[in-house]
């Protein structure tokens, strides 16, 4: 009689982030494998360097096999196009660059005044670089807990031939089955990051030692106030008539567009203290430094039905 080996094998008990880690790779996996041209946001914010973290990690030690794609406002803080520009040499990916700037000069976008605001014009120079480089998935960091429109994202989210979204026409995902079908023109927007909070995210890249931007920790910058935000005075924010200059501790919790984004008063220098001031926030960070979209609940939806991320 022929004996039989039984093998035993033990149960491997993850941790919150190790599932959280392995779900988002899946994800990537999935898309990189599923379609034809994907490509992945990347503006050198928190929750982009952690897609490129993982998409890295999905793939080692082969190259992550997408470029990247960076809309550039033309209103960067300068440390994070440093940063950007030292990712791109050091991973070695292709980078994308969908200017707004370009378009501007082109006149297919008007603008009012030349320091005006540019988070909303994105859309346009977005659509269109997803247009001109025939992409099918696109990669973006967008985070359930951010706000309600973002709430309503599936993770492989449809838009149509124009970009737009429609949040009562989402495909259902259940026992996390994927649906990209899709017809030419048409692309699908991929979430792998929706589970994460911001304390998720902050936990991760600290447990990793990833390297951010360093306007995400405390450092001396002179702010005003402006609408109840604490403004980077530079090039793009010059002071209003009548504000103070301060010079404080602050630190960044999102990266956008610097004539729109706030600055926090902190002292977290390091992961460990940035992580104990996200635990007790109760107030998101779109909500608390984005003078664009704080004052409406209904803006960042209004955006994405154009085909905003």
């Amino acid at each position: 009689m022929k004996e039989t080996t039984k093998v035993r094998t033990a149960a491997v008990e993850l941790s919150d982030l190790d599932t959280l880690e392995a779900e988002s790779i899946h994800i990537i996996r999935e898309v990189a494998a599923e379609f034809e041209h994907p490509v992945m946001l990347f503006s050198g914010g928190k929750d982009s360097v952690l897609m490129v973290h993982l998409a890295r990690k999905a793939f080692h030690p082969a190259p992550i096999p997408f470029p990247i794609m960076h809309v550039d406002t033309g209103h960067n803080f300068p440390e994070v196009i440093e940063f950007r520009d030292r990712q791109v040499e050091e991973y070695g990916v292709r980078l994308e660059v969908a200017s707004v700037q370009d378009l501007i000069d082109s006149g297919q976008i008007k603008v009012s005044h030349p320091l005006e605001s540019r988070n909303r014009h994105q859309t346009v120079a977005l659509l269109e670089a997803i247009q001109n480089g025939g992409y099918d998935a696109v990669f973006g960091g967008g985070r359930r807990d951010e706000d309600k429109a973002r709430a309503k994202e599936r993770v492989l989210s449809f838009r149509d031939r124009f970009g737009q979204w429609d949040p009562k026409n989402q495909r259902p995902e259940l026992w996390r089955l994927y649906n990209g079908r899709h017809r030419k023109g048409e692309h699908i927007r991929v979430f792998p990051i929706s589970d994460w909070t911001e304390l998720d995210v902050w936990r991760y890249l600290a447990r990793e030692q990833v390297e951010l931007p360093g306007i995400y920790f405390a450092h001396e910058r002179d702010v005003v106030e402006s609408e109840g935000l604490l403004m980077a005075v530079n090039e793009f924010f010059p002071v209003p008539e009548g504000a103070v200059v301060k010079r404080e501790m602050v630190r960044y919790r999102t990266v956008g567009d610097a004539t729109a984004t706030g600055a926090v008063p902190s002292t977290a220098v390091d992961y460990e203290a940035v992580i104990a001031e996200t635990a007790v926030s109760r107030i998101t960070e779109r909500g608390a430094t984005r003078g664009d979209d704080r004052f409406s609940e209904a803006a960042m939806e209004d955006r994405k039905k154009e085909g905003y991320f």
